[in-house]
């Protein structure tokens, strides 16, 4: 069974799926990242692919993408990393589902059908490819995520229209990335301003999951996304909570304890 569909089993609220930029703040922090955000909370990691033109990113995670790629991150790497990882898995860190996020031109420089072998060979459960539209998914795409038992998550926003939404719903089989609103990552959203939003997609009923994203950065925004969805993605906020700090685990402990406040 796909690492998502089986969190989602074991869990149905209350997710929290945190987002970082493979190779920052160094070239070499994915694996104490990764069981850090395991061990210290997080349902579901989300590794950002970093990339020279990431249109749907903010300037945070813009600049911590510039700062991945001066540091020598590549996906070949990353997939070294996540083999590396998988094979050396640390005792007592839970398994959690992992997401590749990025952006299409360079998954096609890699060659797609290798990427997506490549990526479920080391662990990885879902793709996130902003850019890749729905017509092209379907018709050259769809079956080679489908034999590699990777779920393709699509993003909708405030201004996705119900028809859009259904037909993604009927595509995907993992979950939907609502973005609380249409701009930019790192915006200081309203989440209650967006309340008739997520709640209009709440009454759909449809058969995937929705976690919220783009502006959840503590407690109060992650209960309110929650409110109407199985849970929350929060990127932004956490590259803040490590970009300086002197140690990883300890900044994202911390962070964790912040949003969760268990």
């Amino acid at each position: 069974m796909n690492g998502i569909q089986k969190m989602f089993e074991e869990k149905e609220k209350d997710i929290l799926s945190i987002y970082f930029t493979a190779g920052f703040p160094q070239l070499n922090d994915t694996e104490i990242i990764l069981s850090s955000l395991a061990k210290h909370g997080a349902d579901m990691i989300e590794i950002g692919m970093p990339y020279s033109d990431p249109l749907a990113d903010g300037p945070v995670i813009q600049n911590s993408s510039m700062k991945a790629l001066q540091n020598g991150m590549t996906i070949k790497i990353l997939f070294e990393q996540l083999n590396h990882y998988h094979q050396n898995f640390p005792s007592g860190v839970r398994n959690v589902p992992l997401i590749l996020m990025g952006y299409l031109n360079p998954v096609l420089q890699y060659g797609f059908q290798k990427f997506c072998i490549d990526a479920k060979k080391s662990g990885i459960s879902g793709i996130i490819l902003p850019d890749l539209p729905i017509a092209e998914y379907e018709s050259e795409y769809k079956e080679i995520f489908e034999e590699n038992d990777l779920n393709f998550i699509f993003l909708v926003t405030p201004e996705t229209s119900e028809e859009r939404i259904r037909k993604i719903d009927s595509l995907t089989h993992g979950f939907i990335y609502a973005v609380s609103s249409s701009s930019i990552t790192g915006k200081n959203t309203d989440m209650n301003a967006q309340e008739s939003y997520f709640a209009r997609i709440e009454k759909m009923s449809l058969k995937n999951k929705v976690l919220i994203g783009f502006g959840i950065r503590d407690h109060q925004t992650f209960e309110a996304a929650c409110k109407h969805a199985a849970g929350a993605i929060i990127g932004t906020a956490y590259i803040k909570a490590i970009e300086n700090a002197e140690y990883v685990e300890n900044a994202t402990e911390k962070f964790l304890s912040s949003i969760l406040q268990d």
